[in-house]
């Protein structure tokens, strides 16, 4: 064994003892309201993303196996040299008309999507302005940017953010980034608000909506349609990982010349290789199901009120918020972990979240909505929960 091996060893066994460490669980049948999980049998899922259940939608599936077939298994290419086909074009155009831009661009992620933006646009002349609960792929590309100030506001503090426009030097570029949904709290951006901001500094507002699309707004376009500001937002990027899906990739959608200009310039597009075609067929099937079916996110929204108001009435405390996550707060790791494990063996799958991912002392169960649950299934996991929430002294 290295040293380093050996290092890591003590590490991990560390964060078993303090019973932290994170345990994968296997699945055997495709993601859905019910899943089979490996040594398990059939559990409900209150844990994915899979916000439309459209992630084993026979149209999604179909478009993929046709691309699959038409243009196989990959690109084997970026796209500047031989990797861009005829699917990338199609779901782009798909997904600026979805966010209300001029034009889109795919990515291999909503990860790499932030970390192609943010960069590019950050010249060193730029000052940027985030939320401090942005995701992680927001918080990485910060670190990847070489502007000439970054500052970091508190959550949703427009005085804050306010402060920090005004502080900017004239003619300085200044970036304003912000999750329209914060995954870990379920609340919304104050888009209108910070768009307002915008305009009086002549700033440039990015939303992260992969936790709004398909969810939040009547047709599930996001927080811009949400809350009726739908094309008023600069740069929108997202991923098709969550609603869209359930597969694989992001984009950015935004003006021409910014999509132009991520293509020429943005590392992750010019050194990575391009969303697999069977991938971008799939996904723009996804986006053409939910604007069939607005009902789907009628559902979602409803599945979501139900089961939030439920909760309540059984004496847990959900954090309030628009979205399809409920999370409830337990304290600490470990405590999460276990709460987790304790449903999951009555068979409700739900995820324990801690640190880092939250502040210390902050952990939590995130339950997630899917509109492809049913009451039974909802009705089914509300048991658990008050079973486990007695057993464990988080309800008297």
């Amino acid at each position: 064994m290295t040293t380093l091996d050996n290092d890591l060893r003590g590490e991990l066994d560390g964060l078993r003892e303090a019973g932290t460490y994170k345990r994968f669980n296997v699945l055997e049948s495709p993601q859905g309201p019910l899943v089979e999980m490996a040594g398990r049998g059939d559990v409900i899922v209150l844990s994915s993303n899979n916000y439309l259940g459209l992630a084993d939608h026979a149209d999604v599936i179909e478009a993929g196996v046709e691309a699959l077939h038409r243009y196989g298994a990959g690109t084997a290419s970026v796209r500047f040299i031989c990797g861009t086909f005829a699917p990338h074009l199609e779901l782009e155009h798909e997904l600026a008309e979805l966010s209300a831009t001029a034009a889109a661009l795919t990515y291999v992620s909503c990860w790499n999507a932030n970390e192609a933006v943010i960069p590019s646009l950050a010249d060193p002349n730029t000052v940027i302005i985030s939320d401090e609960l942005n995701h992680a792929s927001i918080i990485d590309a910060v670190r990847l940017s070489k502007p000439e100030r970054k500052t970091v506001y508190k959550h949703s503090d427009m005085s804050e953010l306010r402060a920090a426009l005004e502080s900017c030097g004239k003619g300085q570029r200044k970036l304003v980034l912000t999750d329209g949904v914060f995954s870990m709290e379920g609340d919304l951006a104050k888009l209108p608000d910070i768009l307002e901001l915008a305009r009086e500094h002549d700033a440039v507002v990015i939303v992260d909506d992969s936790h709004g699309v398909g969810v939040v707004g009547d047709t599930g376009r996001g927080v811009a349609e949400h809350f009726g500001v739908l094309g008023e937002v600069d740069v929108m990027t997202g991923t098709l990982g969550k609603a869209l899906g359930g597969a694989a990739g992001g984009y950015v959608a935004s003006s021409e010349e910014v999509c132009d200009l991520l293509a020429q310039r943005s590392r992750p597009q010019l050194f990575s290789n391009a969303l697999p075609p069977t991938v971008a067929a799939s996904a723009r099937a996804a986006v053409r199901v939910m604007r069939a079916h607005p009902e789907l996110v009628t559902k979602l929204h409803e599945n979501t009120r139900w089961f939030r108001a439920a909760l309540k009435d059984e004496g847990f405390s959900p954090l309030d918020g628009e979205a399809a996550i409920i999370p409830i707060i337990v304290g600490e790791t470990a405590r999460a972990i276990e709460l987790s494990a304790k449903l999951l063996d009555r068979g409700v799958f739900v995820t324990g979240f801690g640190f880092p991912v939250v502040p210390e002392g902050t952990a939590r169960i995130r339950v997630q909505m899917s509109a492809a649950l049913e009451r039974e299934h909802l009705e089914r996991a509300l048991a658990a929960f008050i079973e486990v929430g007695r057993e464990s002294g988080l309800l008297s």
